[in-house]
């Protein structure tokens, strides 16, 4: 895509490069600049509660239809990876066969860069989708309402590690690609005003179970952002930065971890 002028990205535009780099909905991203990249990250927890909201749309729709949980939460737990193309998943297999290669970083990324998974990779995505589908399933066994907030939650704090990600001072370990791309992008000021915003979203959603619940939202967001720092700075100490794959990793990285404190208590 070709590059326009360098002025400030409009909302719109934001989030039409939120919704057409992190989802597979027919959106047009109609700038490919830095301006276009900081806007877009910044919406970008936005195109996550969206793609939670259908999973849980997907899920209540089995539900209604006679199935059980299990299922709603499996189908719950796919409809992400359907409306992101699976790019996510591969992005943490991709950084689980890098990192657990234990080789340089040079040699690391060109092990990331290659199209087949590795052991590391098919163990990772085993035994997250493993976590998220339980998860799904204990909140669809209490109703259809919680699995409901647990999969807008997650998705959402999943697209704010992202945003985290892509903050000033985070360098890309690549070049070129989407990590180049939005690296940097964001301001630290800006990145933690949307961080508040989510965290009291979720803490609302919360609330329609009581107060328990209100800060159990909250914390799944705060832990989600919190697992997702670690692994982005174990990557930037190995790697040197992140790539796209490492986005992608920081995002299941993130949506497990939030899921996780929706099973306690």
């Amino acid at each position: 895509m070709s590059e326009t002028s360098p002025s400030p990205a409009p909302g719109p535009a934001g989030l039409r490069f939120a919704f057409g780099t992190l989802t597979a909905l027919p959106v047009r991203v109609p700038r490919w600049d830095r301006e276009a990249a900081r806007a877009g990250m910044l919406w970008a927890s936005v195109a996550g509660l969206v793609i939670g909201l259908f999973a849980a749309a997907v899920g209540g729709a089995l539900l209604l239809g006679g199935s059980g949980p299990l299922l709603a939460a499996a189908a719950t737990a796919a409809v992400p990876a359907v409306l992101t193309r699976g790019l996510h998943l591969d992005g943490l297999a991709d950084t689980a066969d890098g990192l657990g290669s234990g080789r340089p970083a040079e040699e690391a990324l060109r092990i990331m860069k290659q199209s087949d998974i590795g052991p590391f990779g098919v163990i990772t995505l085993v035994f997250v989708l493993l976590a998220q589908v339980a998860v799904l399933f204990q909140a669809y066994e209490a109703s259809w309402a919680r699995g409901a907030v647990a999969a807008a939650v997650s998705a959402t704090a999943a697209r704010l590690a992202l945003t985290l990600a892509a903050r000033t001072g985070v360098p890309a370990a690549r070049p070129d690609g989407l990590g180049a791309a939005v690296a940097g992008t964001v301001p630290v000021r800006g990145a933690l005003l949307v961080t508040a915003t989510v965290v009291c979203a979720a803490a609302g959603a919360g609330a329609l179970f009581g107060a328990h619940d209100a800060i159990r939202g909250a914390a799944a967001v705060l832990f989600a952002c919190a697992a997702a720092e670690l692994l982005l700075r174990h990557c930037t100490r190995r790697l040197g930065g992140v790539t796209g794959d490492v986005f992608g990793a920081l995002a299941e990285t993130a949506a497990t971890a939030a899921l996780l404190v929706f099973a306690l208590g």
